[in-house]
């Protein structure tokens, strides 16, 4: 954290003014700061004008192009006159954590920290949007919790799943082919409207990706479109009132027809015109190394032109549904980056990439990434990686994607997206679990259908999500494609089977 001398400078720095609008979407560079990180993790005594600035002064002058703020999950972090604020008591109960007590000496002060960042990051040559999350069920599984809307406690008969159990937790969110419902949420997105003024409005409908009656999503995905198709007609109406564009954007699963599947038709969305930035990710439990941007584009036809697809990388990676995860690193992020940008991604957004807590990354390296960024020239000229992982939200049926675990003695392959292909030094790096004879256990790997020389043992297994045992092969130039590369792996000792747990292509330095 800053000291609060430094603080008190940045805040008197004067500073260059940006025109309301913001800049360009396309070459969106994006992060976002959700409804809790800021207020959870400083002290008491920033919460000040100076520590709001303090937050925002950290981004100007990075590669970060765009902020987006949070100010809710089921509860607002600030006043709000459509649903409880953070601070407010539950059962009598006023919650006692920093997030909501900071939430409150904001409050109290007079500070409401969503008008000062908005005008900060502006006056700062940032971008400010506001992030709503239309549907979060953190912590269901604890009917006390202070992060339950008094709307969301008394109407049980609303959520998707009404008294259904509590795992997994979207059987509890709100199902919005309830009028009552969308009505609720669009209350919300009114107050958001009239009482700030950002470049942008994204609808976070990730939080949590499940918004309608169980097996009738698709069915039901005309409610979501007239909802949307109604945001846009506000967005239109204070953009005019603003004297500025005030851009619409969503968050919906990786893949269109997952998305469309569980009810969330952005290809519609953009088609239409409703939206002008479509952010293809992930849920949490990983990573997507996979989004297929060409298919989005494809899918859109003439309205790519004019909407910004910009992918979203998260905290985790994960080879499978029930495997161990690990937190990204640099990189992976060029890696996602790299393959992104090479299927046609307009800009890149960092989801749980906040300054602390949550950050996957060390200090140094949060800081480097905010300098370099994760253009193409970056992605080119330094370690990448480009692990197998999967799709964490789909509908029932639709595949997830998921290539791992695989067994030794069974063999099996595994594509990978390399975006550029070989900029460097190229290698393939498979990750072994916990089975007996896995210390002895050998293996050979092709790539494209070129055998691989003899691998060598990988001492550094930090990354590699369950790895016990890591071997790296040496992968020539002339074995490497741009774009999609298959690599096939089979144990051959005889011994007993063990399990591949991870797989990724290095592109630089191992």
């Amino acid at each position: 954290m800053l000291r609060p001398a430094l603080l008190a400078v940045l805040a008197l720095t004067p500073l260059p003014t940006a025109a309301a609008g913001g800049p360009a979407l396309r070459e969106i560079f994006a992060l976002n700061e959700d409804n809790s990180h800021f207020f959870g993790s400083r002290p008491p005594e920033q919460m000040t004008l100076v520590g709001l600035h303090a937050w925002v002064d950290q981004y100007a002058g990075t590669t970060v192009t765009h902020l987006f703020l949070c100010p809710n999950a089921m509860r607002a972090s600030f006043r709000s006159r459509t649903r409880d604020a953070i601070w407010d008591p539950v059962d009598g109960r006023v919650p006692d954590g920093l997030w909501p007590q900071n939430a409150r000496r904001l409050h109290l002060a007079g500070l409401d920290p969503y008008a000062v960042w908005i005008q900060r990051a502006r006056d700062r040559g940032l971008s400010p949007w506001l992030s709503m999350r239309m549907n979060d069920v953190h912590s269901v599984d604890d009917p006390g919790s202070f992060m339950h809307s008094t709307f969301w406690r008394t109407h049980p008969e609303l959520r998707r799943v009404p008294g259904g159990p509590v795992q997994p937790w979207v059987n509890h969110a709100l199902n919005f082919a309830h009028a009552a419902v969308r009505a609720h949420q669009m209350d919300f997105i009114r107050e958001l409207l009239e009482r700030y003024d950002p470049d942008g409005l994204e609808l976070d409908w990730m939080r949590f990706g499940h918004h309608l009656t169980p097996g009738r999503e698709k069915a039901e995905g005309p409610l979501l479109t007239e909802f949307v198709r109604e945001v846009r007609d506000l967005t239109r109406e204070w953009g005019r009132r603003r004297g500025h564009p005030l851009h619409l954007g969503v968050r919906v699963p990786a893949h269109p027809d997952a998305a469309t599947g569980l009810g969330l038709d952005a290809v519609t969305w953009a088609r239409e015109g409703l939206v002008d930035l479509l952010v293809p990710c992930p849920f949490w439990s990983t990573t997507d190394f996979d989004i297929p941007v060409e298919l989005w584009r494809e899918r859109l036809g003439a309205a790519a032109a004019r909407v910004t697809l910009a992918p979203g990388i998260e905290h985790n990676a994960r080879a499978w549904p029930t495997g161990k995860s690990v937190a990204n690193d640099l990189g992976s992020a060029r890696g996602f980056a790299a393959s992104a940008r090479h299927r046609g991604a307009d800009g890149l957004y960092l989801f749980n990439w906040m300054d602390s807590q949550t950050r996957p990354v060390g200090a140094d390296d949060y800081a480097r990434l905010l300098k370099e960024g994760l253009s193409e020239a970056t992605a080119r000229h330094a370690l990448r990686r480009h692990p197998a992982t999967y799709r964490d939200t789909v509908p029932p049926g639709f595949p997830n994607g998921a290539q791992l675990p695989l067994e030794g003695s069974a063999g099996g392959s595994v594509r990978l997206h390399l975006g550029p292909g070989a900029t460097g030094p190229t290698h393939l790096v498979v990750g072994l679990g916990e089975r007996t004879g896995v210390a002895s256990a050998r293996f050979e790997a092709q790539l494209n259908g070129q055998p691989l020389s003899l691998p060598s043992p990988l001492e550094d297994l930090r990354g590699l999500a369950g790895t016990v045992r890591a071997l790296i092969f040496p992968c020539p130039a002339a074995t490497v494609r741009a774009g999609v590369n298959e690599v096939r792996l089979r144990q051959v000792d005889g011994g007993p089977s063990q399990q591949i747990v991870w797989v990724e292509i290095r592109a630089g330095a191992p």
